[in-house]
């Protein structure tokens, strides 16, 4: 006898069949195999203590504020907590209700369907990518004076930077991402002009050479635009489409984007952020951000979110995000995450930037078994090996 420790619900249904359950059996039992707790916010009082009646009447409950109890609120956060069965029934009598449930049912029920899904296909150009079957790697690129990992190749000739591009795909890169403005905290912007000087001439040679979709890490609509025009696929956009040009340009490029979370600039980010509730703040930022992406008609296939490890966020709240990842699967968009030799490793490990190789795998590796899809590093060929490991024990 011993307990299992299986979420997924495939993991839940083999084992079931292992059994010898009947199918019809496993389609029944399966939705109260798998329990989730959702948190909801600023609901009415009064559609907070129906809901929590409801929830009751299944065998399932609701936390809610004392205040909404007792009336000294008008609104309440809350946790949902019940199995897929419970919350079956729960949406369909929710869909009939008044006060806004209605609408809650149908957002539950989408939370719920992102929550659980395994399969995206991620469309950048003419690649497509199953992240179902195995995590990518994202190559870093930087073509700057000042990266904070070091490792900048400002200065060398396009020519042998293009070589180097080549080892990196050579070594397993799925994805190559060039930037030329370091985002490090305290790091000054530079001019978009200063930006396509150092990426276009790269960017011309290696997007006829390497068979891997390149990315550009920019902010700005201009370099954006250059940037397209001469062969990537994919903006990274540290700034979430804050600039309205920039979800239009990408839409009618039909290229791919990185939606990041950061608060404040790089010049001000680290000055000790404050969250009231972190994960919550994050993904409601981000799903703001996926509208606008959506809005201006970029497709669901070429959005990528990214909760921005390291940017407006302290250590403590680095390792929170980490630690519960998999709640942003609950936004239904492929997850990237960016660890690689961040100064949270070095605080934890003791280890200068140019020894944090071990430390970002070991977090880049929890990051996938948390609902990482794509891993954004330094090291291709040594995150690549180990990678082959991990997704043979995690994705099977």
């Amino acid at each position: 006898m011993h307990v299992v420790s299986y979420s997924k619900l495939r993991d839940i249904k083999r084992l079931m069949q292992e059994i010898g359950v009947d199918a019809y059996g496993i389609n029944l039992m399966l939705p109260k195999a798998a329990t989730r707790l959702v948190k909801f916010t600023n609901l009415s009082n009064i559609a907070a203590n129906i809901l929590k009646q409801e929830m009751l009447s299944f065998g399932a409950d609701v936390s809610i504020a004392r205040g909404s109890l007792t009336g000294e609120t008008r609104r309440t956060d809350g946790l949902l907590m019940g199995n897929l069965s419970q919350y079956q029934k729960l949406i369909a009598k929710l869909k009939f209700q008044p006060f806004g449930l209605s609408n809650f049912s149908r957002y539950l029920e989408n939370v719920l369907e992102n929550y659980q899904k395994e399969k995206f296909i991620l469309a950048l150009g003419k690649h497509r990518f199953d992240l179902s079957r195995r995590t990518l790697v994202m190559g870093i690129v930087n073509l700057t004076r000042d990266s904070f990992s070091r490792d900048g190749l400002y200065g060398l000739p396009p020519q042998r930077i293009a070589r180097i591009i080549e080892e990196r795909v050579r070594g397993g890169a799925d994805i190559i991402d060039l930037g030329a403005e370091s985002s490090r905290p305290g790091a000054r912007p530079v001019t978009a002009k200063e930006e396509l000087r150092r990426i276009l001439p790269v960017l011309k040679i290696i997007a006829k050479k390497i068979k891997v979709p390149v990315s550009v890490d920019t902010y700005k609509p201009e370099v954006a635009k250059a940037a397209l025009d001469s062969g990537a696929v994919l903006i990274n956009d540290i700034s979430a489409l804050k600039n309205n040009k920039m979800a239009k340009l990408i839409s009618r490029y039909k290229a791919g984007v990185v939606l990041m979370h950061k608060k404040g600039s790089p010049l001000s980010m680290q000055k000790k952020p404050q969250y009231q509730s972190l994960v919550s703040e994050i993904m409601q930022y981000l799903d703001k951000s996926v509208d606008t992406a959506l809005d201006a008609g970029i497709k669901k296939e070429k959005i990528i979110i990214d909760p921005g490890i390291g940017f407006g966020k302290t250590l403590g709240h680095n390792l929170e995000i980490l630690s519960r990842l998999a709640e942003f699967k609950s936004l239904g968009f492929p997850l990237l995450v960016g660890v690689s030799r961040k100064s949270f490793i070095g605080k934890v490990a003791d280890k200068p930037v140019e020894e944090r190789l071990y430390g970002s795998i070991a977090a880049g590796i929890l990051a996938v078994k948390n609902g990482a899809h794509i891993l954004r590093v330094h090291d291709v060929k040594e995150t690549k090996e180990a990678l082959q490991i991990a997704d043979a024990i995690i994705k099977g």
